[in-house]
């Protein structure tokens, strides 16, 4: 293992000493190599974390597994008292939080903010509607009076998540919340990119009173890591590219293991021509813009309808061009930097593929080495082919295309050609209208009036993609659900007649006669 970081390198209010503690609660062996992280603002390494092998997957698996019997006797009252505390310790330790998001993912402190919010709201959610969720449910029976039926919610024993590195709070821990409170112990593998906010975090849901062994932490190589993981899990949640997700889909179907995938997406925003151009403006600059475009649920294309693209078209332009970008760890700066090299070669590819094919650079276009070594101009892109890169693939950058559209039937069919079907925005006057819009968007979720915010922060709400923007749902009951196994009891008072001899003849005729009569009395339908 490496040294502690530099202290001069670190924000101000993080000491050396922390990584080592954090370190600490990888599970790794005492000899572990250790896989260097670096800090997008200045593309140097910071920190090492210990690297974990499959055995230690295994590891920790079964130690989970022990922990899980444990967690899982305890009420449900008792597992949400522990999310209550861990929701007032995140929003008490989010400077700190702050500081490490920032540090390994190089993005904004106000996109940072919203992750550590994200996360308060859901463990508040999810403490609160709990126990509703989980209890077990009377349904009807197969005779009414004679038979009865109830539905009971079990644990699946251990989760395996798998997060990205966009998002490494809110992805991380964001769906650790529902499966630990369904009973579940969880075995999470941070992004490379990104692993100690996680380990930070999971250092705070000790301090709330979480169990040690229900959630463990690996760290290393997707490629080494994710079959050992799939293989001994009893449920994978992964949130990351398309390309990934299909791989792990069919890992886990191979091992008859249940999965929820949250990948990749195209978005569209129309901006309808009765909306305000202003408000507008800034709602579309929310949607593309976000994290350096580094969200999975960030608009890539914007269309615009004739009669406003061309007042639209100009003022996007120009507040895109006034966007902020800086590499400091204070509020109010717009755009931040890309995770890493990759990255922004990825970006620079898909704007240079556009060029090539006859786009128009609107804004931006070029990389940043003034304010750091990843960060991109935020980019509109007009004239764009549809086969360009930039067009039909997902970005993951501060770029957007934009081009009119004649009516809201062409927008639409604009929207919905695409692959993916992840999200999608709509922004009109009349919500009534881009309601009956929305209905024909091929998209898990749609926004109207916003960019993505409200539909995220929707907690009571599912969310997640259709076609190749994944399988399942996060939030709401749905997102504490698929982290359960349903079991069916039935109790019988009385059965008409012998199971194995089956009814007489005049039986079957009185049972015949009662089920023509059931269908025609309402209350026992």
């Amino acid at each position: 293992m490496s040294s502690l970081p530099d202290a001069s390198v670190l924000p101000p209010r993080l000491s050396p000493r922390s990584f080592d503690r954090w370190n600490g609660l990888v599970t790794a062996g005492e000899d572990a190599d250790g896989r260097e992280v670096l800090a997008p603002f200045t593309g140097e390494a910071f920190g090492s974390v210990p690297t974990s092998t499959p055995a230690d997957v295994d590891r920790a698996v079964g130690d989970a597994r022990d922990a899980h019997e444990r967690w899982a006797d305890r009420d449900v009252e008792a597992r949400a008292a522990v999310f209550e505390r861990f929701h007032d310790l995140i929003l008490d330790r989010r400077e700190e939080l702050l500081d490490v998001m920032q540090l390994e993912s190089g993005k904004s402190r106000g996109d940072a903010y919203e992750e550590v919010m994200d996360v308060a709201m859901t463990a508040r959610y999810y403490a609160t509607r709990a126990g509703d969720q989980l209890a077990s449910e009377r349904r009807r029976g197969a005779l009414p009076f004679l038979s009865t039926a109830r539905v009971h919610h079990d644990p699946v024993g251990v989760v395996g998540i798998i997060a990205p590195w966009n998002y490494p709070l809110t992805l991380a821990v964001g769906d650790a919340i529902p499966a630990l409170l369904a009973g579940n112990a969880v075995v999470l593998k941070p992004a490379g990119e990104t692993p100690y906010t996680a380990l930070a975090t999971v250092e705070l849901l000790r301090e709330a009173g979480l169990p040690h062994d229900a959630f463990h932490v690996v760290a290393g190589e997707g490629k080494r890591l994710g079959d050992p993981l799939i293989e001994r899990v009893d449920y994978v949640s992964f949130t990351g590219s398309t390309a990934v997700g299909r791989q792990i889909a069919a890992k886990a179907g191979e091992e008859l293991v249940d999965a929820s995938l949250e990948l990749g997406g195209k978005n569209p925003i129309y901006v309808r021509p009765d909306v305000d151009v202003d408000t507008a403006v800034e709602r579309t600059i929310g949607a593309c813009f976000t994290n350096a475009g580094q969200l999975c649920i960030s608009a890539e294309r914007v269309y615009v309808h004739e009669d406003v693209y061309d007042a639209f078209a100009r003022r996007f332009v120009d507040a895109v061009g006034d966007l902020t970008l800086d590499s400091n760890y204070g509020y109010g700066v717009d755009v931040g930097s890309l995770v890493s090299e990759s990255q922004l070669e990825r970006v620079k590819r898909h704007v240079a593929d556009a060029r090539e094919r006859g786009a128009t650079v609107e804004v931006g276009g070029e990389t940043r080495p003034d304010v750091g070594p990843y960060f991109y101009a935020p980019t509109v892109l007009t004239d764009l082919p549809a086969d360009a890169t930039a067009a039909c693939e997902e970005t993951f950058g501060p770029v957007v295309g934009m081009e009119s559209v004649a009516n809201d039937a062409e927008a639409v069919a604009e929207a919905n050609d695409t692959e993916y079907g992840l999200h999608a925005c709509i922004l009109s006057g009349d919500v009534k209208r881009a309601r009956a819009i929305a209905q024909d968007v091929d998209a898990g979720t749609v926004a109207i009036n916003d960019g993505y915010m409200t539909a995220w922060a929707a907690h009571d709400a599912p969310m997640g993609g259709r076609n190749d923007s994944g399988l399942g749902r996060r939030h709401g009951p749905e997102g504490i659900e698929r982290f359960t196994e349903s079991k069916t009891v039935t109790t019988s008072r009385a059965l008409p007649f012998s199971p194995v001899s089956g009814p007489t003849a005049l039986e079957a005729k009185v049972l015949a006669t009662g089920l023509k009569l059931w269908r025609r009395i309402p209350f026992l339908r």
